[in-house]
């Protein structure tokens, strides 16, 4: 469903930008050894944001490594609110794929190391600007594009951004399928250590097995996952959960292992707290010691990132729905994700937040597309919803 609109976007414009955004390379280094980081492709952005007549910074997060912040200026920002939009410009490895930084075009879809996480999202920013530029359209309020670094290791760029800008609202366009998400998962990263005593394999009086007493923790972070989690549940993200993914100890065959090393995830709910997960995780300790006076551990909260939840009456919500509904469904669907975004740093910084972005598959996998009309569409929703959201006047 299409329905005229005020602004047109240009779908070889965009078309065109996110083969150029998916040919440079932008793998980050803290990810895969060696990989490009974000600097050529910040360029790459901030120069196409130049051309468009926006205020553009380039503000570095780690050495070579810049978020861009371009901004169209409002034109009466006391009559109009201000939007923010964020994107991340870097890409896990490429791994196996084949000829990941050539795009490949095969029908309506593009393929190519980080065409759909998430560059296809950035060249729908900055064509959703671009219409508007075209159109001689200037919001009241300010509109700012972000394009962030570091999203795929400790999200260095946005957690900058959350820092130093303030909006009245933000879209981060992480791909959804042209789908509304309300609402995403956090997680932490809990370290459990298990203290032992080394001695010789035949001196079994002697020895303390750590890794045995990690075996105790593993069964009972098991059955808390089974009788405590699978209870707990929200409409559209399912139940929260936990799995253990590092694991380390032991010295050698015929020695008792002084120490043994568990890391776990845990997959939040939004109201999830840090400090909850930790209690969470010392009560189960605790109940181990008490079973067994020889039994020593201890639990550390490594990271823990919030989960995401926003209302549909917010109105930066309503302004993506109406604008959904006028350039592309008649039933907009709301949805949540299990994955982590960096949206949840900007609603934890008090900017209202909501994710929407173009459609494809393949995160993080050896075959990556992105849906090209669903670019466009993208790009046509977000400058609606800049219109409706900041108001508008003449340019």
């Amino acid at each position: 469903m299409s329905a005229p609109g005020p602004v047109s976007v240009d779908a070889a414009a965009v078309v065109d930008l996110l083969k150029t955004l998916v040919g440079i390379p932008s793998v980050n280094p803290s990810v895969a050894a060696g990989g490009a980081g974000e600097g050529a492709i910040a360029r790459c952005l901030a120069g196409a944001c130049e051309r468009l007549g926006l205020t553009v910074a380039l503000e570095e997060v780690a050495p070579g490594r810049p978020n861009v912040i371009a901004v169209l200026p409002g034109a009466d920002p006391s009559r109009g609110r201000s939007l923010l939009l964020n994107g991340h410009t870097d890409t896990v490895g490429a791994g196996a794929m084949e000829a990941p930084f050539s795009p490949s075009l095969r029908g309506d879809r593009l393929y190519g190391r980080g065409v759909f996480d998430m560059k296809c999202g950035l060249a729908a920013m900055v064509e959703a600007v671009a219409a508007l530029v075209r159109a001689g359209l200037r919001p009241r309020g300010d509109v700012v594009l972000t394009f962030a670094a570091d999203e795929e290791h400790a999200s260095l760029g946005t957690a900058a951004i959350a820092r130093t800008r303030r909006a009245d609202a933000a879209i981060v366009t992480e791909p959804t399928q042209l789908r509304i998400c309300i609402a995403h998962k956090g997680f932490a990263w809990v370290m459990l250590r298990t203290t032992g005593r080394a001695a010789h394999g035949s001196d079994h009086a002697a020895g303390i097995d750590a890794i045995a007493h990690m075996g105790r923790v593993l069964s009972a972070l098991e059955r808390f996952d089974r009788e405590v989690l699978a209870r707990r549940s929200h409409p559209l993200l399912g139940r929260p959960s936990l799995h253990a993914s590092l694991i380390s100890g032991g010295e050698g065959p015929s020695t008792y292992p002084p120490s043994c090393e568990l890391g776990v995830e845990r997959r939040t709910l939004p109201g999830e707290t840090p400090e909850g997960v930790r209690a969470e995780f010392d009560a189960i300790l605790d109940r181990l010691r008490r079973e067994d006076p020889r039994f020593q551990a201890a639990a550390e909260l490594v990271i823990a990132r919030p989960g995401l939840e926003v209302d549909r009456g917010t109105p930066i919500v309503r302004a993506l729905h109406a604008a959904l509904e006028r350039h592309v469904t008649p039933s907009p669907e709301y949805v949540g994700q299990a994955a982590w975004f960096d949206a949840a740093l900007l609603a934890e910084a008090g900017i209202p937040a909501v994710i929407f972005g173009p459609s494809g598959a393949g995160w993080h996998a050896a075959v990556e597309y992105a849906d090209l009309p669903s670019v466009a569409a993208c790009a046509q929703v977000l400058a609606q919803v800049i219109l409706d959201f900041c108001g508008t006047a003449p340019a």
